[in-house]
């Protein structure tokens, strides 16, 4: 069963972009990543899918309700951290999580304490006067206090110190193990690929690609680094190779950058050609290894 889906999903301000025809599914119970830089949609797409904002076409379901015509059910049983987190001025932090417990209809006390004390949180200060960091946290126990079905989560660790962000994915996993379904937004890929077993990557106000975690990092390139003296010849074939998509030897080279004494790419192809080339070369040092999930988000994005 799926949590979220959204087919055809499109969102304009004016004449302004924000989603266009984007198709998302999630399963219930999975941990999501949804990956993108600043400006790719992600925050308009989150506001749309919880009936915040009202889409301009395209169709979208959250826990089996319509976005539109079920808005009010939908925010039952969801925990909401947006990526920018404001209060009611003049509340303390005790009061702005109550209130939100009550909004939910449920007395949240006793979690509600657990977490502030896991996150450090003096709940007699006013929230007016909190760091950007403080704020997150009265932001993150308002989201998972009641437990919801759904957490979506956009942008949660921004402001958080290293040590926050840990225990902070610790709560996340708990919940994900009691049941609950995780979405979370992100722009840091070390977060999506320690974290989630689901990852959607967003560009443009479109999914460019969305699969398992583990699926995502098995492209079948290789990151290649060479130092020491380079020939021309060698730079010139790659250069083909990365302008043509496909070299003569039917080998694919991506995201080629030259450093000095240094040159770097991603290699998709003949391995024994790629040694015969490398070979022919008078390197100081080789290096082939499997790439990162940000050189794969990078070379999907470039």
């Amino acid at each position: 069963m799926n949590v979220i889906e959204a087919e055809k999903l499109t969102k304009y301000y004016g004449k302004s972009m924000g989603i266009e025809g984007l198709d998302l599914a999630v399963e219930q119970g999975d941990f999501f990543g949804f990956i993108g830089p600043n400006g790719a949609g992600k925050s308009t797409c989150i506001r749309t899918l919880l009936g915040l904002i009202f889409p301009t076409g395209g169709r979208a379901s959250v826990l089996g309700h319509d976005i539109v015509t079920g808005h009010n059910e939908i925010l039952k049983h969801i925990g909401y951290l947006p990526s920018e987190i404001n209060f009611y001025s003049g509340m303390k932090v005790k009061e702005a999580i109550r209130y939100s417990a009550k909004l939910q209809g449920k007395d949240c006390s006793e979690e509600a304490k657990r977490l502030c004390e896991r996150l450090d949180l003096d709940t007699e200060k006013k929230v007016d006067d909190l760091s950007l960091g403080n704020r997150k946290k009265v932001g993150v126990v308002c989201a998972v206090q009641h437990k919801p079905e759904l957490l979506i989560l956009d942008e949660p660790t921004s402001g958080l110190d290293p040590l926050m962000q840990r225990e902070f994915f610790k709560i996340l996993e708990e919940q994900n193990r009691a049941g609950a379904t995780v979405f979370l937004s992100s722009h840091i890929l070390s977060e999506v690929q320690a974290h989630c077993r689901t990852a959607a990557f967003i560009k443009d106000g479109r999914i460019i690609i969305s699969d398992r975690v583990e699926r995502l990092e098995e492209t079948g390139a290789k990151k290649v680094v060479v130092r020491g003296k380079i020939s021309g010849t060698l730079m010139q074939e790659l250069k083909r190779e990365e302008k043509s998509g496909r070299g003569k030897g039917e080998g694919t080279v991506t995201d080629l950058l030259t450093d000095e004494g240094s040159v770097s790419f991603l290699y998709s192809g003949d391995i024994p050609r790629l040694l015969k080339l490398l070979a022919e070369e008078s390197p100081r040092d080789v290096s082939i290894t499997e790439p990162t999930m940000e050189e794969i988000f990078m070379n999907y994005y470039e």
